[in-house]
Parts: C-alpha cells; sequence; structure tokens
C-alpha cells in the first residue's frame, strides 16, 4: 500500500509538472531576491544502470512558487532501434525538468542517498543560470548526442554553472595532472561488489580512457563532480563556489553482497584448461569440443570489440589492445582446429605474448587482472595445436 501511494503521487506530481512546464518553457517566470540553486548529487542504487551517480539542478523560488529540478541524463526507451542506438551513440538524451518534490520522492523510493550544495551565485547568476535552463529546455533545444566521459548529465551542468557566473570564472588548474584515468574513476563505482561488471566495462574501453585526466575532465562522474565543488574557488579569491554538501537522503538500500571474482575464476579454469591439455599430450587426447567453445567465444568476443572501435561512435572504445588476444583469426582455429597454418598459429601466440606484456605492465592501455589467465588459457591451447601438428605432421 506503501509503495501504491508513493507511485500515485509520483504520477501526479509529473503530471502537475509538465503542465507547468508547457508554461514556464514559454516565457520563463521572473525570480525573486530569495531564489537560489543548488547542484544535487545522487548516489547510485543496487541497479547497474545506477552504478555510475547521477546530477541534477535545482532552482528553488518559494516566492515565485518555482521549485524544480533539470535533469540531463533523460532517454527515451521507446525510441526505435533503441538497443542499436545505444550501441553506436546515436541515442540522444534530453534535458527533462520535474518538480523538486516528485524527484525527491522518486529517489526516496529507489533508496538512493541525495546530496544538496547550494551554489553561491548572485541573483543575477541565478537567474543567468534559469534562463539558460529554461532556453535549454524547449523543445528543439533540449535533445543532444550523449557521451559518457565528455557529455553526460554531470558535464553539461557543470557548464551551465561555469557560464552562468556573471564577470567571475571557476578556478580550474591549468594543464594539471590529478593521476588518475578514466579507467580509474570509473571503477571507483565499482569497488569489490561488481567485479564482472568491471571485467565487462574493461573488455570495451580502450586506450583513450587510460590517459592523464585534468580536474576539468574528472568532473564526468558526478560524485567527482560532488567532491570538486566543494572545494572548487572563484578566481582570484579563496571563496568557494558551493555551500558545504547536505544530505537530504539518506542511503537506506539493502547491503550489496561481494562478488566472486573473475580473477579467481579464471585463474582456476587455467588451472583446469593447462591440466587437460597435459594429460590430453600425454594420452594423446585431441580436446576439439574444448577448443571450438573456446575459440568460438572468443571470435564472438571480437566482432563486439571490432564493432565498437570502427563502427560506433563511442570515443572511449576506440584503440582496444583487447584485440590482441580477443582476435577474429579464432574462428580460423576453431574451424581448423590440428589443421591450422604453422605460421598463423604462430602469429597469433605472438600477439598473445604482447598481450600478456600488456597486462602485467598497464600500457598503454591496463587490462582487468582477469584477462591474464584468459591470454594464457589460449596460448596454452593455440600450443597444443602446434605441438600436435607438427606430430601429425611428422607421421
Amino acid at each position: 500500500m506503501k509503495h501504491l501511494t508513493i507511485i500515485l503521487s509520483l504520477l501526479l506530481s509529473v503530471q502537475m509538472a509538465f503542465a507547468q512546464d508547457s508554461l514556464q518553457t514559454q516565457v520563463p517566470m521572473p525570480l525573486s531576491e530569495s531564489a537560489y540553486a543548488t547542484l544535487i548529487t545522487c548516489e547510485p542504487s543496487n541497479e547497474i544502470y545506477t552504478s555510475f551517480s547521477h546530477t541534477g539542478l535545482r532552482i528553488c523560488d518559494t516566492v515565485s512558487g518555482i521549485d524544480v529540478v533539470y535533469n540531463y541524463g533523460t532517454f527515451d526507451f521507446s525510441t526505435p532501434h533503441f538497443a542499436w542506438k545505444f550501441a553506436t551513440r546515436t541515442l540522444d538524451y534530453c534535458l527533462s525538468k520535474s518538480t523538486y518534490l516528485s524527484f525527491i520522492m522518486e529517489y526516496d523510493f529507489w533508496r538512493r542517498a541525495v546530496w544538496e550544495q547550494r551554489l553561491k551565485l548572485t541573483h543575477q547568476e541565478v537567474c543567468n543560470l534559469y534562463t539558460m535552463l529554461e532556453w535549454n529546455y524547449l523543445p528543439e533545444n533540449r535533445w543532444y548526442r550523449y557521451d559518457f566521459f565528455r557529455d553526460n548529465c554531470a558535464t553539461r551542468i557543470r557548464d551551465m554553472i561555469t557560464n552562468c557566473l556573471d564577470h567571475r570564472t571557476l578556478n580550474y588548474p591549468k594543464d594539471d595532472h590529478t593521476g588518475k584515468t578514466y579507467r580509474q574513476i570509473v571503477y571507483t563505482t565499482n569497488q569489490t561488489y561488481r567485479l564482472w561488471w568491471r571485467l565487462i566495462i574493461d573488455l570495451a574501453l580502450g586506450m583513450r580512457c587510460d590517459k592523464d585526466c585534468s580536474t576539468f575532465e574528472c568532473a564526468f562522474l558526478p560524485l567527482e563532480m560532488k567532491t570538486q565543488f566543494d572545494t572548487l574557488t572563484i578566481a582570484g579569491t579563496n571563496e568557494t563556489l558551493t555551500e558545504p554538501p547536505h544530505l537530504t537522503l539518506q542511503d537506506h538500500r539493502p547491503p550489496l553482497h561481494k562478488s566472486f571474482s573473475p580473477t579467481l575464476a579464471f585463474w582456476l579454469l587455467f588451472i583446469v584448461v593447462a591440466a587437460l591439455t597435459f594429460l590430453a599430450w600425454w594420452k594423446k587426447w585431441q580436446l576439439k569440443v574444448l577448443d571450438i567453445i573456446l575459440f568460438s567465444v572468443n571470435f564472438i568476443g571480437s566482432l563486439i570489440l571490432i564493432f565498437l572501435w570502427f563502427f560506433s561512435a563511442h570515443y572511449c572504445t576506440k584503440w582496444n589492445l583487447n584485440l590482441l588476444w580477443i582476435s577474429p583469426l579464432f574462428l580460423y582455429f576453431a574451424i581448423r582446429l590440428y589443421k591450422s597454418n604453422t605460421y598463423v598459429v604462430l602469429f597469433q601466440m605472438l600477439l598473445l605474448v604482447l598481450a600478456m606484456i600488456v597486462a602485467v605492465f598497464g600500457w598503454p592501455q591496463q587490462f582487468n587482472s582477469a584477462v591474464l589467465p584468459l591470454i594464457l588459457i589460449y596460448f596454452v591451447r593455440l600450443l597444443d595445436k602446434l605441438k600436435l601438428h607438427n606430430i601429425i605432421k611428422r607421421k
């Protein structure tokens, strides 16, 4: 009953918000001197798609009856060919707007913590921000091409706040080196609870995610931007941009269970595969079924990585060195098995050695720790092809 009441209240408040929006997007209502803006940061829930947290921007003016939250992280699930557009980065996100009450009720329903930081803006700057947001909310302006690292729900709000300042600028360090990469910042959202999810992300992301990010670039992650804005100052002064963060909603999610480590799982698999390989050499077996499964899975993975590199507009999936060991050549090995050309086998084994070096040293791309045992599994199975191929050839 409680959940039903919350859902009905949400629907009612959203309907009221849209009714207000239809009027306010035509001519923005003037703001009183008491109007203020807050940066809203929402922590993740237990759902995977919320892993990277979220950012909103609140404009509140009790005198004018305005209390709304602007959200750049909205997309339409009913979009035709949704999955394809998401994979190719041709899916547009949009700016949405809701009442502050409905926004808070929604995040309370999902048990997500919500922080607010009141922005130390002048009245003119609050009006500038409100005007820009309302203009951006017009139907012809609200849609944009989302980019996870460079143009998302957090960076759009950061830019809005930066642009609303009246003859003031934020004191971002110039040419600074944070020692953080995009990949490492993403890691902070996974911790030890979603290790398999982290493995999938690492396999999909390429070398571009391992560059040293500036403070400005690090703000793509809402929780990182929250931390920055807590200490960010106005240029030429020691005045911070925001008041200390205030916890509006407590995090009351059920605790996540630690996931079984994929690194440990694949080391165990490597031990099994290596033992079977040596046993097969002794017994003169041919592990054809095992090879067809392993090589076919590898080939399918290579198609996905090739697609993300060459046929997707995602910035972060280019130049992916995982293709050294997740290779389309494994289709050839799956078909030919022990009749594979020796030089092709040796070439792929060389690529596997290069992948091992990258995995060990983490340069020029950081590999997931679970990758090394996988590389060794394929190396051992190709070594088996080379060994038995030579035996068969001598016979």
